[in-house]
């Protein structure tokens, strides 16, 4: 029998080559529940916005794991001692980090198990590979669950400087075509450090460091939030909502038997280390589409009329202040569209509602992005730095918006 060559080359757009270390990352490439993730979208529904947002969390897995590579390579070259254990514990928990999303990655979080994070269902998934490769996860879970005494490295896989943001920030800037969110993460891996068990960027890579977090708000109100992405995933949202309330009222909505399974029951954290993670395991964008496919022509108006505007992308208006709408406003555009539409007010709200968005760049309540001066001393970057406007995107800014159909615009 021929023996297979475990040590793999995937050409990636942004980093060239990207190399996978060991046997053990190859064999948990190709599992199937990993595999899965060609079929997750990284970004969503952007691509109703950015057509060429269709890469998936599989790409962004594999960036994450060749920037863990250089930066593990950095570390070593400056003296900072990593064993070949926590090495592959590294590698493994940031190959791992993300392969908890289901659907449409944070579009869905919390309309297909409704109380469960994907964090925490990468770590169930991470337990269960942990007994198919005879416990060779053990590090890996306790970096990813943070419980690892060496502090540096959790916070390469999990931080405000953290391989996960390098990639998909400069990922999804190549993607979308939206050049601000192209970061030098080289520049600022060739500056990493470990002072104290913690990890640190010298003081000449500062200006890297400032030019990460701009990108960082630049592409969140430019492409994450972007009103258009933003009001395909809330309908999304109801989508579900809806297809759930019809179920719940005894109604047949046909769709894939692994999203029936989550429509029709309420799985609780506890309840994922059984048959629910496996189903879970069978979920992907296409069992999405195919329901709205098939729900085009339901006899429910409301789902199928919120079906029709993601399929043929005939969106609510949506739009955005600084201000919060008043209820009157609400109340209003409510009145005028039952006016034309046998429903209840409750079901009108289902193309009526408002909400609110909010981002922060740099959170200082949270562990700080620490700068090596010259002199030895350590420093947070909005201290270190130089530039005013770094202090203001430490402060959240906060959005409202109001989504209704468009027949409701005055004219």
């Amino acid at each position: 029998m021929e023996k297979i060559n475990k040590l793999k080359i995937f050409s990636d757009p942004i980093y060239g080559f990207i190399t996978l270390p060991n046997t053990l990352i190859y064999d948990i490439v190709q599992h199937p529940e990993f595999q899965r993730l060609r079929r997750i979208s990284q970004m969503g529904m952007a691509y109703m916005v950015f057509p060429g947002a269709h890469h998936t969390r599989f790409h962004h897995a594999l960036g994450c794991l060749h920037l863990m590579q250089q930066a593990v390579s950095t570390l070593r070259i400056k003296g900072v001692a990593i064993s070949d254990e926590e090495e592959n514990g590294l590698y493994l928990a940031i190959l791992l980090h993300d392969i908890g999303h289901g659907p449409f990655s944070h579009a869905l979080e919390h309309s297909i198990i409704e109380e469960v994070s994907h964090e925490d269902i990468s770590s169930a998934f991470m337990e269960k590979f942990n007994k198919i490769f005879d416990g060779k996860l053990d590090l890996a879970i306790e970096i990813f669950k943070a419980t690892y005494p060496r502090k540096f490295m959790i916070q390469l896989v999990s931080s405000q400087l953290d391989m996960d943001r390098m990639d998909y920030l400069k990922r999804d800037s190549f993607f979308t075509g939206v050049a601000e969110g192209n970061i030098s993460s080289q520049r600022m891996i060739q500056m990493m450090n470990v002072k104290d068990d913690v990890l640190v960027i010298e003081e000449k890579g500062i200006y890297s460091v400032e030019n990460f977090l701009t990108a960082r708000r630049l592409m969140y109100w430019q492409v994450y939030l972007h009103k258009t992405s933003l009001v395909t995933e809330l309908i999304l949202i109801k989508v579900m909502k809806r297809a759930r309330e019809l179920i719940q009222n005894k109604i047949e909505v046909n769709c894939s038997a692994p999203l029936s399974y989550f429509l029709n029951h309420n799985v609780s954290k506890e309840e994922l280390c059984s048959d629910a993670l496996n189903t879970f395991a069978l979920l992907d964008d296409y069992d999405i589409i195919s329901a709205l496919k098939q729900w085009l022509t339901h006899d429910d108006f409301i789902l199928r009329k919120l079906s029709t505007m993601i399929i043929n992308r005939d969106l609510p208006k949506i739009i955005l202040s600084n201000d919060k709408f008043s209820s009157e406003e609400t109340q209003n555009l409510l009145d005028r569209f039952l006016q034309n539409n046998k429903m209840t007010a409750t079901e009108a709200k289902y193309f009526v509602f408002k909400g609110k968005i909010k981002n922060q760049a740099y959170n200082k309540c949270l562990e700080p992005i620490r700068i090596l001066k010259k002199d030895g001393s350590v420093e947070d970057v909005i201290d270190a730095s130089d530039q005013l406007n770094l202090r203001a995107l430490s402060k959240p800014v906060t959005k409202y918006y109001i989504c209704f159909p468009k027949v409701l615009v005055e004219k």
